[in-house]
């Protein structure tokens, strides 16, 4: 599974359809997917695990969310 998720991110271009946000209005995929990045990566480096299974989550959240939006949240 590992190896089938960094082929994935290899070959990314952007962000799939998600149907929990099926509107113009991405700003809570954004969020959810900026929360989700964190939370894998936190969890994955508690547990030991390869924490590039949560580089998926930054790819996503990076293609939607503005930088300033980013950098603000970085920043709290």
């Amino acid at each position: 599974m590992a190896e089938d998720i960094k082929t994935k991110i290899k070959n990314y271009l952007t962000a799939p359809f998600d149907s929990c946000f099926p509107s113009q209005n991405q700003t809570g995929n954004c969020w959810q997917n900026y929360l989700d990045f964190h939370h894998c990566e936190k969890a994955m480096t508690a547990k030991g695990g390869d924490v590039s299974m949560s580089k998926w989550y930054q790819h996503v959240y990076k293609s939607f969310c503005p930088i300033f939006w980013v950098s603000a949240w970085d920043d709290r």
